[in-house]
């Protein structure tokens, strides 16, 4: 076999570097990657060590890494030389989810043989010898020895191949030796339900470590083929992943297409499979590269029954995103299985007995998991919606979500509401969605085009249609911005661009009259606010089907990723895919035919492309209504806030209640599953309500906010909040009772910032609230956040714990994170 040779100098820069992100700042990392490192002591062997080297999922996506190698460790030798111990494969990703594997991309930079191995369904094991022949056998970032009883993959992966090789006569020291020799990683699949249970069950005799990779040990991937691997397999006792080949990538998509209809292949139910080709997106020429095509069915809906029994037994309400009867059905039988079998409660969480349950379901139902779900589409295809549907953006300025919409209407002359044509007034969020539901009285889908990029506006627009009509669908384009650190660079370049040629030619943004800094300043604002699609929240998981677009496609690409996408979902209402001579008219009337009315005193006139003969277009201005003076618009200011990143916050809460008793977070689950959780989290600063008795606060922001309109004249507060500043908000403690959740936070100026509303060092910023906080939810409607204020006085007087009624968790490491200083105006007053 053909070996490759470390080479001493790469690996030691590799470390440095790696050591450098591991050191870094929090604030440094938003531009960088995250590195965690963890160091293992090697047993058996004389103090020797290995430093495990850990990216974050979504660090993959970055360009520029010094390693893509999920699962790396590495070591060094006794003449101190640094060394890579185990190298795993480079993170591959599954069909559309990265640029790299749209199917396009494969096609017109790959090249086979194209192998296509079986994706076995159990945990990853790294196999590699180190000097002096010790076997190193571990986890995805784990050497794998506990201090408890319970053994660890790594453990139960070192027994196996124990007895893999101890069957051949051989020993591990051989093992060792081998793979030291030839510079390589073995990767394997330990599937052994007796261990651990999956989805996809093994048998005893099935059982093992399905071997499927021997990678060099080099900063480079670089993987062995798979008749190599299997010839290895047979060497050393380890059982072999199947696979099959292919030289054409037509014939590979058709092929993994036909298996996914049933979920299966060579009669056997199985997750996916992990496709190996060769690349060529670099000057360097063509380098090993995979990708995989994962089966949604069976597969998903074995893994949701196993979550969903996984909340019930733990007192928690099941998320049911699909296949509802099906899976309430499956639930109500596990339920009188448990009270059969109390045991099998416990054995279940700790995933045992998870695969001898369904298949007890599945033997009483008398039914395939393949054949449940032909059933359902069946099913669905009978009840597959041919009215009310909404087709809902999620997009920042200047995405290509109107160009889109306008050439979706060319096509097939579906209604077009755009929320920039409506004039402001009182309750215009209420007045879109009143509009939309009368277009759906005539059309069968309308197109909601608002940005909706953040979570609250998905929410309103549902909860506004959904009394009125109970059936109506609501389909996401959702224009994908994060990770924001690896998106937002290209995203800037590419909508700036666009929002700046197109000049007037919008009803709000006019790029052609305003000031370039300015139009700057509002598209930071979208972005900045952006929360991306989450299927798995309020309000994200009620929509039907979620469409991802690539805001730097073009929009022509974009109109056939959304017209694909709703013929597959709704083929009675897109029972024929457009050419693609279809498709390139419909945008160029999207392009050429549409410009913002200019002559307002002809009211609720708008510019129509050919096929736009019946679509709504409302107002797009008021004639005759004067601009309220800056003195004037203060006086509609309800609060002034410090605004945080959602994301952090969610992110801080799960953190705090992982692995916490039910009982501890109880108000947490109720606030989470029942929705009550805020939006958006924000800091009060100071409330109308609080004007007089602290005129001194009420009277310097205010001071500012006019400052900002009078340098500001243009600014439309419709449009963009005014930032008045930043601000850093440390996250300290957490505390609750049975009514309310809230944040005790600590504000504190950005050091080295100057420019209106930033205090500096000295001065402060200054709050009304005896006790800064940020409220996070309230049991019910009958609760208002204001009430945070007693309960933290309360926590003041009376501290935690015992009879209080009272819990309080500490934020570990003291939090920080950075927000924006603006004013809220009251409802329908900007």
């Amino acid at each position: 076999m053909a070996m490759a040779t470390q080479n001493p100098s790469e690996i030691r820069k590799l470390v440095q570097e790696l050591e450098e992100a591991r050191k870094m700042s929090k604030g440094a990392r938003k531009q960088c990657f995250t590195c965690k490192k963890s160091t293992f002591a090697v047993a058996g062997t004389a103090g020797v060590t290995v430093d495990s080297w850990k990216f974050m999922d979504w660090d993959y996506k970055m360009p520029n890494l010094p390693i893509y190698a999920r699962g790396l460790f590495t070591t060094e030798r006794k003449d101190k030389t640094p060394e890579i111990a185990v190298r795993g494969y480079d993170k591959f990703f599954n069909i559309g989810e990265v640029k790299d594997t749209e199917w396009r991309n494969i096609e017109n930079k790959t090249k086979g043989p194209y192998e296509l191995s079986v994706k076995e369904n159990g945990c990853i094991v790294f196999i590699s010898g180190l000097e002096d022949d010790k076997l190193l056998v571990c986890s995805k970032h784990s050497t794998g020895h506990r201090s408890d009883s319970a053994k660890s993959h790594a453990q139960v992966g070192e027994e196996w191949v124990e007895r893999c090789v101890s069957g051949l006569g051989k020993t591990t020291k051989d093992l060792a030796r081998t793979l030291r020799q030839m510079n390589v990683t073995a990767v394997g699949e330990l599937c052994d339900d007796s261990f651990e249970e999956h989805v996809l069950a093994y048998d005893q005799t099935a059982a093992g470590i399905y071997l499927h990779g021997l990678n060099y040990n080099q900063t480079e991937f670089a993987t062995m083929s798979g008749d190599k691997v299997h010839e290895f397999a047979d060497a050393w006792g380890f059982k072999k992943a199947k696979y099959v080949v292919y030289d054409d990538i037509t014939a590979v998509r058709q092929f993994l297409e036909s298996c996914a209809e049933t979920g299966t292949w060579d009669g056997r139910e199985t997750e996916g499979f992990v496709v190996r080709c060769q690349i060529s997106d670099r000057d360097s020429g063509y380098r090993d590269w995979f990708f995989k095509y994962k089966f949604e069915e069976p597969y998903l809906m074995y893994r949701q029954w196993r979550e969903c029994t996984k909340a019930v037994i733990s007192g928690k309400l099941p998320k049911i995103k699909k296949h509802r009867g099906i899976t309430e059905e499956y639930l109500n039988f596990a339920r009188r299985e448990f009270m059969k079998n109390p045991q099998l409660t416990e054995e279940y969480q700790h995933n045992h007995g998870i695969i001898s349950l369904r298949e007890k379901f599945l033997q009483e139902r008398g039914l395939k998991g393949s054949e449940i779900i032909a059933m359902e589409e069946e099913s669905n295809m009978a009840k597959e919606a041919t009215k009310h549907v909404i087709l809902a953006p999620i997009a920042s300025l200047g995405c290509g979500k109107t160009t889109v919409a306008l050439a979706l209407v060319y096509l097939f002359g579906w209604g077009h509401l755009q929320n920039d044509n409506i004039p402001k007034q009182k309750g215009k969020p209420q007045k879109f969605a009143f509009e939309i539901t009368k277009a759906l009285a005539t059309h069968p889908v309308v197109i909601a085009d608002r940005n909706n990029h953040q979570r609250r506006e998905r929410q309103q627009l549902m909860d506004d249609i959904s009394p009125v009509i109970p059936d109506a669908q609501f389909v996401a384009l959702h224009y994908v911005h994060e990770p924001k650190s690896e998106f937002l660079p290209a995203i800037k370049e590419v909508t700036r661009k666009r929002v700046l040629e197109r000049g007037d030619n919008h009803q709000t943004i006019r790029a052609g009259s305003k000031n370039q800094q300015e139009i700057e300043g509002i598209m930071d604002g979208f972005l900045t606010r952006f929360e991306g699609v989450h299927a798995d929240r309020a309000p994200d998981m009620n929509f039907q089907h979620v469409i991802d677009l690539d805001v730097c496609s073009s929009s022509r690409e974009n109109l056939e990723t959304v017209v694909r996408a709703l013929h597959s979902a709704y083929p009675r209402l897109v029972p024929n895919m457009p050419t693609a001579e279809e498709l390139d008219k419909a945008i160029e009337a999207a392009l050429t035919d549409y410009h913002v009315q200019e002559d307002l005193s002809k009211g609720y006139s708008a510019p129509k492309t050919k096929k736009q003969k019946n679509s709504i277009v409302p107002i797009m201005s008021q004639k005759g209504v004067q601009p309220k003076s800056p003195e004037a618009l203060v006086q509609k200011s309800e609060y002034f806030g410090v605004s945080v990143p959602s994301s952090m916050i969610t992110a801080t809460l799960q953190s705090l209640f992982n692995n916490k008793s039910p009982e501890l977070a109880r108000v947490y689950n109720h606030l989470r599953n029942s929705r009550r959780l805020q939006p958006a989290f924000h800091v009060t600063l100071i409330h109308r309500a609080s004007s007089r008795d602290r005129a001194e606060i009420w009277d310097r922001y205010t001071k500012q906010f006019i400052r900002f309109l009078k340098s500001n004249p243009d600014h439309d507060l419709a449009i963009s909040p005014p930032q008045l500043g930043r601000a850093q908000v440390r996250l300290e403690r957490l505390i609750w009772d049975d009514k309310l959740m809230a944040f005790v936070v600590r504000l504190l100026p950005i050091e080295g910032e100057t420019g209106e509303g930033v205090a500096n060092a000295d001065e402060g910023l200054p709050c009304a609230n005896r006790i800064p906080h940020i409220t996070v939810g309230t049991v019910s409607p009958a609760v208002k956040p204001k009430e945070s204020n007693d309960l933290l006085q309360r926590w003041l007087e009376v501290g935690s714990g015992g009879d209080t009624g009272i819990h309080e968790l500490e934020v570990p490491n003291v939090l920080v994170v950075e927000g924006t200083i603006h004013p809220v105006m009251m409802r329908g007053k900007s």
